[in-house]
């Protein structure tokens, strides 16, 4: 539909509003906490997944009921 939406150009415009927006001070210290914030979201994700392989590997079928009733 849209062909070379994003060229370069559009990066250096882009780049010259947030400067006028932000400030040439403050941009390195939002890129520093976009940056630990993808590291933080990057490892938990990771942990997610490594919580979910161990389930889907043990095969929990022991036999009981496991759903609290008796009898």
């Amino acid at each position: 539909m849209i062909r070379n939406a994003l060229e370069p150009w559009h990066l250096a415009l882009l780049l010259v509003v947030c400067v006028l927006v932000f400030g040439s001070k403050k941009l390195p210290d939002m890129a520093r906490s976009v940056g630990r914030s993808m590291r933080i979201l990057k490892s938990e994700a990771q942990a997610l997944r490594g919580e979910a392989e161990p389930e889907t590997g043990s095969g929990s079928g022991s036999g009981s009921r496991g759903d609290g009733r008796r009898g």
